[in-house]
Parts: C-alpha cells; sequence; structure tokens
C-alpha cells in the first residue's frame, strides 16, 4: 500500500481481531480503509463489528508501530489486504480467506500456478525423497511449490524447489517474522532470498498450536490442487486435503505400504475420492489446463487498477523494444530497465519506477509469455 494512512488503517483492523467478514465489509468500503476508519463507530457496527472490535479500533494500539516498522525496513516486505487487487484470487475463493497477508519477497508467486506439497513432521526417508522429487518436477514444470516450511515433508518439498531454481511459497503458522520449527531458520531465510514467505500472523507472533489449522487454509487456498505424500491417520496434512477439497480443488495422494503407518493418512484420503498418483508428471497433466485459466485471471489483474509507484514519462513508441500488454506503457518502462544480464528486483525497480508489485506481477505475465528468464530472484531478456 503506497498510502501510509490505508497501511495504518489496515494494521489497525488486524489488531482490532474477532470476525473477520465484518472487517472484510469496512476494506471494502468506498474510499479505502482509512475513509473507513475515519467514519467512526456507528459506521463500524453497521459494517457487524462487535463492542470489543470497536473499542479496539479506537484505543491505542502499540503493536502497530512496531509492525508498521517491519513492512516498512525494505521493499520485499508487503501487507495484502482483502480490498487490495494484489490480493491472491485463488485465495479469495476460499470460505475463509484472511483479512490480509503480511509478504516477504516476491507477492508475485502468490498469483503462479501453484501446487501445495504436504505430509507428515517425521516421514520415512522414502517419504522424503518423494517430496523432494515430486517438488522438483514441479518446480522446473513451472509451479510453484506451496508448503507450511515445518519439518519433514514441508521442507523437504520447499528445499528441492529451491533447488531447482524454481518457485516456492512458505505459509506459515506464526509471526511472518518467527519461523516454526526453529530448526528450519537457515531454510526460512533462504525462502525470503529467493522465494515468497506468507503469514496471516503479525511480526512477532509466536507459534501457538490453534494456529496451524488456520496457516492450512491457506497452504490449500493458494495452490490449484494439493499432494499429500506421506500422512497418519490424524495428520494436519489431512486437514490440508480436506480444506482443499472443500473448496472445489483437486487432491492426490501417494499410495504406500499397508505396514506404513505414515500410508495410513493417504489411504484414508484415496478410500474419500482423492486421485491416486505415482510420479509428479499425473499431477502437472491433471492440473495443466487450470494453470492456463490462472493465467487468464494474471493477464486480467494486471487491466485492473493498480498501486503505482513514481511517475515516469512514457517511453516513445520509436524505443520500445518490444510490444508491451494492449500498449501499457508500464510494459515498456519494464522491458526496457531489462536486459540481457540477469538483473535483481531493486535495480529494476529503480530504473522503471514501478512499485514492486506492479513489476512483479509484469514480471510473470512476461515470464509466461516467454520473454522473460527468471533464476535466483533476477530477471532477464530471452529475446
Amino acid at each position: 500500500m503506497d498510502d501510509d494512512r490505508d497501511l495504518q488503517a489496515v494494521l489497525r483492523l488486524i489488531h482490532a481481531g474477532g470476525a473477520a467478514a465484518p472487517r472484510r465489509a469496512l476494506l471494502s468500503m468506498p474510499g479505502g480503509p482509512a475513509s473507513a476508519l475515519d467514519a467512526g463507530p456507528a459506521v463500524w457496527r453497521a459494517a457487524g463489528l462487535d463492542a470489543r472490535q470497536c473499542a479496539l479500533l479506537a484505543g491505542d494500539a502499540p503493536d502497530i508501530d512496531r509492525w508498521h516498522d517491519w513492512l516498512t525496513a525494505t521493499s520485499a516486505r508487503q501487507l495484502i489486504a482483502w480490498h487490495d487487487p494484489d490480493y491472491p484470487a485463488l485465495l479469495r475463493r476460499m470460505s475463509a480467506p484472511p483479512l490480509a497477508l503480511f509478504v516477504e519477497g516476491d507477492v508475485a508467486r502468490l498469483w503462479r500456478a501453484g501446487i501445495a506439497v504436504v505430509g507428515s513432521r517425521a516421514p520415512t526417508v522414502g517419504g522424503r525423497d518423494n517430496a523432494a522429487a515430486f517438488a522438483r518436477r514441479f518446480a522446473v514444470a513451472g509451479f510453484a511449490v506451496v508448503s507450511g516450511l515445518a519439518s519433514g515433508i514441508d521442507a523437504a518439498a520447499h528445499a528441492a524447489a529451491l533447488d531447482a531454481d524454481g518457485d516456492t511459497v512458505a505459509v506459515l503458522g506464526s509471526g511472518i517474522d518467527q519461523p516454526y520449527p526453529r530448526s528450519n531458520t537457515r531454510l526460512h531465510a533462504r525462502i525470503v532470498g529467493t522465494g515468497t514467505v506468507v503469514s496471516e500472523y503479525p511480526p512477532g507472533t509466536p507459534a501457538r498450536r490453534e494456529q496451524f489449522p488456520s496457516r492450512n487454509r491457506i497452504v490449500a487456498g493458494l495452490a490449484l490442487g494439493t499432494l499429500v505424500v506421506e500422512a497418519a491417520h490424524r495428520s494436519g496434512a489431512l486437514i490440508t486435503a480436506r480444506l482443499a477439497a472443500d473448496a472445489g480443488r483437486e487432491v492426490f495422494a501417494i499410495p504406500g505400504s499397508i505396514h506404513n503407518p505414515m500410508a495410513r493418512g493417504c489411504h484414508r484420503l484415496l478410500r474419500d475420492g482423492a486421485t491416486l498418483v505415482e510420479t509428479p508428471e499425473e499431477v502437472i497433466d491433471a492440473l495443466a489446463a487450470i494453470a492456463a485459466g490462472l493465467a487468464d485471471a494474471l493477464q486480467g489483474r494486471l487491466g485492473a487498477p493498480i498501486q503505482r509507484g513514481k511517475t515516469i514519462p512514457a517511453v516513445p513508441a520509436e524505443q520500445q523494444a518490444s510490444p508491451s500488454s494492449d500498449g501499457d506503457p508500464d510494459y515498456h518502462r519494464l522491458w526496457n530497465a531489462l536486459g540481457h544480464d540477469p538483473t535483481g528486483m531493486d535495480e529494476l525497480i529503480s530504473r522503471s519506477g514501478l512499485t514492486v508489485a506492479r513489476a512483479s506481477a509484469m514480471l510473470l505475465s512476461m515470464e509466461l509469455d516467454g520473454r522473460v528468464a527468471a533464476a535466483h530472484g533476477r530477471y532477464s531478456r530471452k529475446s
């Protein structure tokens, strides 16, 4: 959010807690979040906020300054709220979408066709190898690998996607700056550097047991389909799979030995109608057509009203090196900021004057069109 008053207003709404639907209603009001909060308690109550939420909105909120400082410390950090056109289209379709997402990394990855890879925190060696092999193949095929940064299957999937120079999205059940378990701190930092970390919980929020099922709905909501690699009969991975199925998403499961307790959850899913898969290609083929539909939605997103960076004169037509999307001058600015040598996001923002969100979305579109190559968070022209 370029408007700091709007950012402060959204942070205050997050601080208010409670039912999300009334707070989403305030965010959807004409004039933006700051205008909705300035309207006062009568409007808040009319939107459905209860007495406690109204009191928190009107009272002191010292935590907000700390959250604000974290967000504004670097351009790689953003808050994507319900009213924002950058809010992920797939997640918006879930039955209980989060009010806002704290994001560190490339926000465009939240729009990329993704596959959730989930499973046990204590997998067998074979399960860990399967998670890595499937995630690596998904990354090479151009899918983002989405998971929860837990031990075991999650960590193996994230690491394999990164090793393949692919995209990965880690959804935390704790504050955006609080990796859990702590043993994944190094992996968290690696994903921040070349992937994307997401949480609905503000910086500093510790990990609590009740937050992880909520985390799972975001994992399921950001992905076109969910693959369960290994899971016990009672497992958080099964919650993710159920939430994905409830949202109309594809659910896949890898079968295992009847003697392996970590296969029982997968067998339960298969009995309930999940698709049995033995190779990554089976998942990729099943999701290819749906991924094409998401690409169309991304194109629509790029045509929507969007936050802008500083104003820069349009590049004259005779200087444009590549056709833009529907003549949008921002495409020309970004294209002319790109070279054949890999260039990082900060440099592209400096050259083009675009916001990180705008440039990231356009780079993803160019990549899908085969005009831009991306590796290790750096971008270059293909032609």
